[in-house]
């Protein structure tokens, strides 16, 4: 039997939506949903939760989730990426709680909209293919650099983020393109302690629809989210 340690990565700083972790959405704060989430999955051995804040921590412990550790103040600017957190949380498991998985899977709390199926195709995915390093939620971008995706040069023009062969007049004729959802991520341990970055190696996407990709990032974010989660809550 595999072993899996699943992750929730939650900062106590948020410049876009403040506090956005602990911000009570239908009654319960936000990371609560991610936090059921793992738990109603069930096939992780062991639910962390790494954080900087003491009232994070408080309220993951209260839904369920371990908080064996604060996670280190550098690990937690606005600036730190997410591969060193996750490897800390790893190395950390390994070194004194005694854990060593075989699966690293990452949930953030900020993409709540997931369905317990988008977790378990992630990681089916990764299973199945043994030459996969790590498989990553995505869903079809909106937005398509082939087409309709500009840069500002030095000079003032614009000109599209990426060139093709041959030129495109219809979007459907671009090259598909995705949008990472920052919802799902699943990792071999052995892959993700010998990475420097998040897409290298051999990395896989699984796609999810639009509607359950939304990752909070602003107001804007947060109020669609909300209204997406009170749709589902009635229609349940």
């Amino acid at each position: 039997m595999s072993k899996i340690l699943l992750t929730i990565c939650a900062r106590g700083g948020s410049k876009g939506v403040a506090g956005k972790n602990v911000r009570l959405i239908n009654g319960k704060p936000l990371i609560s949903i991610t936090i059921k989430q793992a738990i109603e999955w069930g096939k992780a051995d062991k639910i962390i939760v790494s954080t900087d804040s003491k009232e994070i921590a408080e309220i993951a412990k209260e839904y369920g989730a371990e908080v064996p550790f604060i996670r280190p103040s550098e690990l937690a600017t606005d600036d730190a990426p997410k591969l060193p957190v996750l490897q800390h949380a790893v190395k950390y498991s390994i070194e004194n709680l005694g854990y060593n998985p075989d699966f690293v899977l990452d949930l953030d709390p900020t993409s709540p909209l997931r369905e317990i199926r988008d977790i378990q195709n992630c990681y089916d995915k990764l299973v199945n293919d043994p030459s996969c390093d790590c498989v990553i939620s995505a869903f079809k971008a909106i937005k398509n650099p082939y087409f309709n995706m500009v840069e500002v040069k030095n000079n003032g023009k614009i000109e599209l983020s990426k060139n093709f062969n041959s030129h495109i007049i219809r979007r459907q004729d671009a090259p598909e393109v995705y949008s990472i959802n920052a919802s799902v991520y699943v990792w071999r341990t052995k892959d993700l302690l010998n990475r420097n970055k998040i897409i290298s190696g051999n990395v896989k996407i699984m796609e999810m629809p639009y509607n359950r990709s939304i990752d909070i990032d602003c107001e804007t974010d947060w109020e669609f989210v909300k209204y997406l989660l009170n749709k589902k809550h009635q229609q349940n």
